[in-house]
C-alpha cells in the first residue's frame, strides 16, 4: 500500500524550476535590399534550399552536391549528433526501471587450516567440497518525485536538437565554402586567360616597335618599353597560377578527397557563372526560422533552463526501490524448488539536509549558465542579423562596381584601338600606347576579380539567410509555440 502511494506521487508530481519560455526577440526589418542586383540578373531566384542550381552552372551544381555527399566535417557532425541522440535515449531511460539477471555457480575446496575450516571440520558429516548456484533478477527504480529527473532528461533532448541544428550550419557551410572555392577557381582562370591576351598583345606590339626599329621609325628605349610591359604581363601569371592552386586544393579537401582528385575536371576554363535574382522580402522572422545557428543557441538556452530544475530537485528527497527475485541452493538438482526461492524487498530515502551550501551552489551555477545562454542566444541573433545587412550591402555594391568596371573596360579598349592606330600612323608616341595598354589590362584584371567577388557576394547572400536546408513548413513556428521547433520569434 505504501509502496502505491509513493508510486501514484512519484507520477503526479510536477517537476520542480522554471518553465521554459522562449524569448522574444523583435527586430526591425532589414534596411539593406538587394535591387541592385535584381534588375541585372537573368535568372529567376533559386529556392533557397538549393540555391546554388540558380547559378545555372551544372558543374557547380556537381561540385557543391558532391562536397556534401563527402565531406567529413558533415560526416563528424552527423556522428555528433547521433552521439547526443544516444545521450539523450540514456538519459530518458533513467526515469525507468532497471531489471537485471543475474546466474551464478561457484565450487569450493575449503582448507582446513583456515579458522573457518579448522572450526567446522569438527561438526559431523562436514565435507570440505561445498557448491553453490544462483538464479535471480534484480529490479531498481529511483522515483521521480521532484522531476530531476525529467528535467535532465529534457535538457539531453533539447541539447540532441541542437546538435542536428548544428550539423545543418554545418551543410550551409560545406555548400557555401564549396561554391566559394568553384567560383573562385572560375575567377583566376578567367584572369589567366586576360593575362595571356596581353602577353599575346604585347608580344605583337613588341613585333610592332622591333619592324619599326628596323625602319629607323622607333629607338631602343622603345623596344626596351614594349620588353618591359611584356615581362610585367607575364609576370602575372605565376601569381594567378597560385592562387588557382590554392582553391583547387581547397575544393578537394571540401569534397573529402586528397588534392589533386578532381583537378582535372576543373581544368578547362569555365565562364564565371551569372548571379541569380535574391529575394529581398525575407524578413528577420524568416531569417530566425532558417537559420540552424540561431535555433541550435535556442535550444541550448531551453537546455540550460531544464538544468535549473534538475539542480533544484536536489533540495528534495529522492526515492528509490529495489528488489530482487530468485533461488539458492547449493545442489544443481533442487535450484528451481520452491525451498530454494527467495525474494528481498528494499525502499531507500535519501536527502540532502546539510551539506553546507552545495545544492545553493549548484542552483546559482545552473542558472548563471542560463543567463549566458541567453546572453548568447541573443548574441547570435543580433549577428544573424548584421550577416544579413553586410552580406546585401556587399552584394549591392559589388555589382555595382562590376557595371562600372564593365563600361571602363569598354572605353579602355577603345582607347588602346585609337592609340595603336594612332602609333602606327605616327601620330602619337609609343608611351601613349603602353600607358592605354597598362590601363587596358589593370582593369580587365579588375573586372574579372570583381565578377568574381560579385558571384562570391551572392553566396554569402544566400548563407546569411540560412539557404541550403529544407526548411519543413510549420504553423506553430509562426505563432510562436512553446512545441515549435524554433522558439524565436
Amino acid at each position: 500500500m505504501a509502496a502505491s502511494l509513493v508510486l501514484s506521487v512519484g507520477i503526479t508530481a510536477c517537476a520542480v524550476g522554471p518553465d521554459y519560455v522562449a524569448p522574444t526577440t523583435n527586430l526591425a526589418p532589414f534596411h539593406n535590399r538587394v535591387e541592385a542586383n535584381a534588375q541585372h540578373a537573368t535568372i529567376p531566384a533559386p529556392h533557397l534550399d538549393t540555391w546554388w542550381t540558380g547559378f545555372n552552372d551544372p558543374m557547380l551544381v556537381a561540385v557543391v552536391e558532391r562536397a556534401l555527399a563527402q565531406n567529413l566535417d558533415l560526416a563528424a557532425a552527423f556522428a555528433r549528433v547521433q552521439q547526443a541522440r544516444a545521450s539523450a535515449s540514456a538519459a530518458g531511460a533513467q526515469l525507468l526501471p532497471t531489471i537485471d539477471l543475474d546466474a551464478t555457480g561457484s565450487a569450493l575446496h575449503q582448507s582446513l587450516l583456515s579458522p573457518l575450516g579448522a572450526l567446522a571440520s569438527t561438526f559431523p558429516g562436514y565435507s570440505r567440497d561445498q557448491r553453490e548456484y544462483n538464479v535471480g533478477a534484480a529490479a531498481s527504480w529511483e522515483i521521480d518525485l521532484a522531476g530531476g529527473l525529467r528535467r535532465s532528461a529534457a535538457a539531453a533532448t533539447d541539447e540532441a536538437l541542437a546538435a542536428q541544428a548544428e550539423q545543418l550550419g554545418t551543410r550551409i557551410t560545406v555548400a557555401a565554402d564549396a561554391a566559394d572555392a568553384y567560383l573562385q577557381i572560375r575567377g583566376f582562370q578567367a584572369r589567366l586567360a586576360v593575362a595571356q591576351d596581353q602577353i599575346d598583345t604585347d608580344a605583337r606590339l613588341l613585333e610592332l616597335v622591333q619592324v619599326r626599329r628596323r625602319a629607323g621609325a622607333a629607338d631602343d628605349r622603345q623596344i626596351a618599353q614594349a620588353e618591359a610591359l611584356l615581362k610585367q604581363a607575364r609576370s602575372t601569371v605565376p601569381t594567378l597560377r597560385t592562387a588557382l592552386e590554392a582553391q583547387l586544393n581547397r575544393l578537394d579537401v571540401l569534397m573529402g578527397a586528397q588534392p589533386g582528385t578532381y583537378a582535372q575536371e576543373l581544368a578547362g576554363p569555365g565562364a564565371i557563372p551569372a548571379i541569380p535574382a535574391i529575394g529581398d522580402n525575407d524578413q528577420p522572422l524568416d531569417v530566425l526560422r532558417r537559420r540552424p545557428d540561431i535555433e541550435a543557441a535556442e535550444r541550448r538556452l531551453a537546455a540550460s533552463n531544464e538544468r535549473i530544475g534538475a539542480a533544484i530537485s536536489d533540495y528534495y528527497p529522492k526515492i528509490s526501490l529495489s528488489g530482487a527475485l530468485g533461488f539458492d541452493s547449493n545442489s544443481a538438482n533442487h535450484l528451481f524448488t520452491a525451498r530454494a526461492f527467495q525474494s528481498v524487498g528494499t525502499g531507500a530515502l535519501r536527502w540532502r539536509l546539510f551539506d553546507f551550501g552545495k545544492v545553493d551552489a549548484e542552483v546559482a551555477q545552473a542558472r548563471g549558465a542560463n543567463a549566458e545562454a541567453l546572453a548568447l542566444y541573443r548574441q547570435t541573433v543580433l549577428k544573424a542579423a548584421e550577416d544579413v545587412e553586410n552580406a546585401f550591402m556587399a552584394l549591392a555594391q559589388t555589382e555595382a562596381r562590376r557595371q562600372e568596371l564593365q563600361d571602363e573596360v569598354g572605353s579602355l579598349t577603345r582607347a588602346r584601338d585609337l592609340s595603336e592606330r594612332a602609333y602606327k600612323a605616327g601620330a602619337i608616341t609609343l608611351t601613349d600606347v603602353l600607358d592605354a595598354d597598362r590601363q587596358l589590362l589593370v582593369a580587365r584584371d579588375d573586372l574579372d576579380s570583381t565578377r568574381a567577388d560579385a558571384a562570391r557576394a551572392a553566396v554569402s547572400a544566400f548563407r546569411a539567410l540560412g539557404g541550403g536546408w529544407d526548411l519543413p513548413a510549420d504553423p506553430r513556428v509562426a505563432s510562436g509555440s512553446p512545441s515549435a521547433p524554433v522558439r524565436a520569434r
